[in-house]
């Protein structure tokens, strides 16, 4: 008999549907069965997941869910693998990073209705967050339940300030003042940190519109702002930190450069990052010796901050059960599960009736956050050329311009350039 050698592809297919349960059906004991995925699997994670299921089990007792953990640098692979084999969960973990791959594929069902029906949900989420979730799709529907955010954060020593005798700035030039003032080169002692590696575009862009005060990326036009003559002022006083205020091996800094300097080395004074590297630095320096402040308001009284990606729940338009489904997102996002899961991972609850519950540094950028005041400059998560031309394009040439190599002027009209030519060309393919 001849023996039929079944494709690796398929095999492959078919091992994704298996994991994913392939939908909802009636599980044991007459039960509904649904899968959630979950795209960033891991010690930390995986338990936070299932203390949420077991809570919406207990609360919906006819319902079961199968929890499947995917390291998140293979999750957009095997989605895309689920997707067109037909193999997809019920519900999952998604990101506004790869909400749009998601959506061209029409893979998830849009949730606006869904939100607008529910009393416990309706007004409940922060409107800068929720554009943050519509502006990277073209129809601009909402097709995650949104859960949490970050925020950007400057870590400082508590102990450092005391001892000189500073408060946290509330503007940027109270900033550039502090820094200054922290810096003793001598004792090994610098006042800042700059990150002149990898990742350091965002981490730019998020000082120069917070000086600037400049609250649109692109103009009506369509054109980039990040050039414009205050962001390029901006820039300028930005990139004079280094060498002056910052060690010199700042060019080459990624995160965990930063990290050993402001966490072990015990050599910089303010480190920016974001809510996430809380938990390090508490490891290594203990409460009584860090804090946070956030992003400074504008010498004009701007508080202009960046938009963060936005993490979320999806439901996939190929579930059989729709809704348990959506029972199980709505769950997530109410009030204290949703603050539940923010307080243990370290960021932002998207429901804005989470209060008082997390930690000092996650209430203070919630409070910036859901201040009607703060504006929130919506960065182009919609481009699909954002992240090659703000890692491999712009981290060269922002490292001369820390050399003094390139004016910040140049630079910025370079970037203004490229980012304004994605932008038409996502206008001309979408309309």
């Amino acid at each position: 008999m001849r023996r039929r050698v079944v494709p690796a592809a398929f095999l492959a297919v078919a091992a994704l549907a298996a994991l994913a349960g392939c939908g909802s059906d009636a599980g044991s004991g007459g039960k509904t069965e649904i899968t959630f995925w979950d795209t960033n699997a891991g010690p930390s994670r995986t338990p936070i997941w299932q203390h949420a299921i077991a809570e919406f089990e207990r609360a919906n007792p006819t319902i079961k869910v199968k929890y499947v953990g995917i390291p998140i640098a293979q999750a957009p692979q095997k989605l895309d693998t689920a997707i067109a084999g037909g193999g997809v969960p019920d519900v999952a973990d998604v990101s506004t990073s790869g909400l749009a791959n998601l959506v061209a594929q029409k893979a998830l069902d849009p949730v606006d209705d869904r939100i607008s029906k529910n009393p416990a949900l309706t007004g409940k989420f922060n409107e800068a967050l929720l554009t943050t979730v519509r502006n990277v799709v073209p129809d601009g529907k909402t097709y995650i339940v949104p859960l949490s955010t970050n925020a950007g954060a400057f870590w400082y020593r508590k102990d450092w300030f005391k001892e000189a005798g500073l408060e946290p700035p509330k503007t940027w030039s109270e900033f550039f003042t502090v820094v200054d003032k922290l810096t003793k080169p001598s004792e090994n002692r610098f006042g800042f940190t700059i990150r002149g590696g990898a990742g350091s575009i965002a981490q730019m862009l998020e000082v120069v519109y917070g000086q600037s005060g400049i609250t649109e990326f692109f103009d009506a036009a369509g054109k980039a702002t990040i050039n414009d003559p205050r962001n390029v002022t901006a820039l300028e006083k930005y990139a004079g930190l280094y060498k002056k205020n910052t060690p010199e091996a700042d060019l080459q800094n990624d995160y965990v450069k930063m990290v050993a300097q402001f966490d072990t080395a015990g050599s910089i004074a303010v480190m920016q990052h974001n809510l996430g590297s809380y938990q390090d630095h508490i490891k290594a320096l203990g409460p009584d010796k860090v804090a946070s402040f956030s992003v400074p308001k504008s010498d004009s009284g701007t508080q202009a901050v960046l938009s963060n990606p936005v993490g979320g729940v999806g439901v996939f338009s190929a579930g059989e059960n729709k809704e348990a489904a959506f029972k199980l997102a709505e769950f997530f996002a109410s009030k204290d599960i949703d603050g539940y899961i923010a307080d243990k991972t370290g960021v932002i609850p998207a429901n804005t009736d989470v209060q008082g519950t997390q930690a000092a540094h996650i209430v203070e950028a919630q409070r910036v956050l859901n201040d009607p005041a703060t504006k929130v400059v919506q960065m182009p998560y919609h481009l699909p050329e954002f992240n090659e031309i703000t890692k491999t394009w712009a981290e060269p040439l922002f490292q001369k311009v820390l050399l003094g190599e390139l004016t910040a002027k140049d630079f910025l009209d370079q970037l203004a350039a490229k980012l304004t030519e994605a932008q038409a060309g996502y206008k001309e393919r979408h309309g």
